[in-house]
């Protein structure tokens, strides 16, 4: 990676700047002050304005979503951007106004809409409160007559007429007073209380005793009347939804233009934002960023070509950004790493080292050629079908290639859709038969051989422990920190070796028992003598030397892990031979055929469903944890070009 700087024409900026953004060449770097005799240009308004065009487009996109949502099938995900040619980017500009009137117009009409659910929510409750007062023939806000003071209102518990006045009259003897129950429910009374004018404050002291409350809501029209008046907004407002809802309708086959216009002022806001970074004098401003080295004669050749100009390189420093490069084999497997963190300063790049054991390891975990043949075949007519984004189309090919994989370790295992050559020729001939008989190279059963299989797994585990302490060795060596790479990591590697030669020894060639015993004694000896170097005093040495040993059972713990290479393959084989059992169990008639292919196709899919995730995810934590704890750090920028940030088209290369 190496550091540039541009310092260009003013009046070449909008050139410049529209040809860097669509190279996306550089990542261009953010200073908070501007450097003497320059400025900043404030850009601010206008970033505004399209960020909030960008928004406004988004919600009319939502609304439009929510009414009319767009057609399209499952695998529409993976179908990559729009492409546009770049003198399209002048027309979309021209109408960008007009789409823009569109989006305020859907956002309006939809904002009325939720304003008139609002308020049929209002409706509703006042219809619900004025329910019980239909036989009351006077406004519910009535308070008093020329003689007379009125109280309207409900009780909490149930009373009837004869209840309710003795219950008033036991709270003031003296009162007078006459009422009618308007509706009477388990926990609720309603009712009209008179009484003189001279009694009212008695009267309201009694009331009040009683836990009386007034409407909510009261009105100055007979509650009846008040109802159908209600009623007729609420079937009013309904209508009005219905035109609203038919307008925001008319505007679905805007929805392309209101896609690709959101895009484009994406795309200025973010040219906006990088010039509002910019250090500017009177007649140049001034460019800083990153770029890698292989580009530096493009990024040169590009500059000459669209402004006046002088480009600077120079060593980026330990704080530039991270861009990972890598063969076709390994690539794919980039987001993998990413996904846990780009490699710091003082790392390497571990991409093809994990790519060869994410393959590796997963195919011995999903573990079918049956199933590994659809992964394949699916993920290629995806590529070909679709022609995904960059992004999709890596994550397509890690598939692929972790189903080549599963090709090839279902035919050591011979697996295809579990034992279905086997389970089929005995469906249709009567003959039982064997996955082993049917084949004609030798496979591996991860059921009888389970053994043999787990012993293999951990051998594998030690070769990938191995290989990521290897290049916590060569990352040593290359700091020249010869220390941590003899004593800290070889002592150990072949300590873990002499353990190796030791077991295998032990169980098949015992010759090779002494030579385990003298690797690993002398190996221990070594780490005694050699892990305190960096305590203080003999004692400090002595107990850091003794105390690293118990890190062997970390190692252990480590390579047990590694089981469940065979636990998910024995998984994947098993729970397929039992949906093979299934699907044959209805015998050979026409309803036992068609029974046969449904829990055939059904019961494979729901296999390569689960144990696809679970080879995925155990395989992932195989090289975060077992692998990438013996040397990676991680903690790096990931390289972030200056580029076309759209979410739905992208600008056509040049042929």
């Amino acid at each position: 990676m190496k550091s540039v700087r541009i310092i260009a024409l003013r009046q070449d900026r909008k050139r410049l700047l529209e040809h860097l953004q669509d190279s996306a060449l550089i990542q261009i770097r953010k200073s908070e002050k501007s450097r003497d005799g320059f400025k900043r240009v404030d850009l601010s308004s206008q970033t505004q304005v399209f960020e909030r065009n960008v928004a406004l487009s988004e919600q009319a996109l939502k609304i439009l979503n929510s009414v009319s949502p767009q057609k399209g099938g499952m695998l529409d995900s993976f179908k990559g951007r729009q492409e546009v040619d770049p003198d399209e980017i002048g027309v979309i500009a021209s109408k960008s106004k007009d789409v823009i009137a569109v989006c305020s117009r859907i956002s309006e009409l939809d904002k009325k809409r939720s304003d008139n659910d609002a308020e049929q929510i209002r409706i509703k409750t006042q219809l619900a409160q004025l329910e019980a007062w239909q036989n009351l023939d006077i406004p519910l806000n009535t308070t008093e007559t020329r003689s007379t003071a009125v109280f309207i209102g409900s009780f909490p518990q149930k009373y009837d007429e004869g209840g309710l006045k003795t219950a008033l009259a036991a709270e003031n003897p003296k009162l007078c007073f006459e009422l009618e129950i308007q509706h009477s429910e388990q926990m609720m009374t309603c009712a009209v209380v008179f009484v003189p004018k001279s009694q009212k404050q008695m009267a309201e002291e009694a009331l009040r005793a009683l836990s009386f409350s007034k409407p909510m809501s009261p009105t100055s029209k007979v509650p009846k009347t008040k109802t159908e008046k209600l009623r007729e907004k609420s079937e009013r407002l309904t209508a009005e939804n219905e035109q609203l809802l038919e307008e925001i309708k008319t505007y679905v086959d805007r929805r392309g233009d209101i896609q690709v216009t959101q895009d484009y002022f994406r795309i200025r806001a973010d040219k906006y934002n990088v010039i509002n970074n910019l250090d500017h004098s009177r007649y140049v401003f001034i460019i800083e960023g990153y770029i890698p080295e292989e580009d530096c004669g493009k990024l040169e050749e590009l500059c000459t070509r669209v402004a006046t100009c002088t480009v600077e390189f120079s060593d980026a420093g330990d704080d530039a950004p991270v861009k990972l490069k890598n063969n076709k084999f390994a690539e794919p497997a980039q987001g993998i790493l990413t996904m846990y963190s780009p490699p710091g300063t003082t790392d390497i790049d571990p991409t093809p080292i994990l790519a060869f054991f994410f393959y590796f390891f997963f195919g011995m975990m999903f573990s079918d050629a049956g199933y590994g043949i659809l992964m394949v075949i699916a993920t290629s007519l995806m590529i070909k079908i679709f022609k995904p984004d960059k992004k999709m189309k890596n994550n397509l090919l890690l598939f692929r290639n972790c189903g080549i994989s599963t090709t090839l370790w279902g035919l050591v295992f011979g697996s295809i859709f579990g034992d279905a050559p086997a389970s089929l020729y005995g469906y249709f001939t009567g003959t039982p038969i064997t996955m082993k008989e049917l084949l004609p190279w030798y496979t591996l059963d991860p059921q009888k051989d389970a053994l043999m299989l787990m012993i293999v797994s951990i051998a594998f585990g030690l070769v990938h422990i191995l290989v990521g302490m290897g290049c916590k060795f060569y990352i040593c060596i290359k700091q020249k920190d010869w220390g941590g790479a003899f004593f800290d990591t070889g002592l150990w590697m072949l300590l873990l070796i002499g353990i190796a030669i030791l077991a295998v020894g032990m169980l098949a060639v015992p010759p090779l028992t002494i030579v385990g015993a003298v690797i690993s004694i002398g190996c221990a000896v070594g780490l005694l003598l050699t892990q305190g170097r960096k305590k203080k005093g003999i004692v400090g040495k002595a107990v850091g030397g003794v105390a690293s040993l118990y890190d062997i059972t970390g190692y252990i713990s480590d390579l047990l892990s590694y089981s469940r290479l065979l636990a998910l393959g024995l998984t994947t084989g098993v729970m397929a031979q039992v949906f093979n059992m299934l699907s044959t169990m209805m015998g050979k008639s026409v309803v036992g055929f068609i029974f046969m292919v449904v829990i055939f196709i059904v019961g494979h899919l729901v296999n390569i469903g689960l144990n696809a995730l679970g080879s995925y995810v155990h395989t992932m934590r195989l090289q975060y944890v077992e692998m990438f704890s013996k040397f990676y750090e991680g903690g790096g920028n990931e390289f972030q070009p200056f580029s076309l940030q759209s979410k739905y088209i992208k600008i056509q290369e040049d042929k």
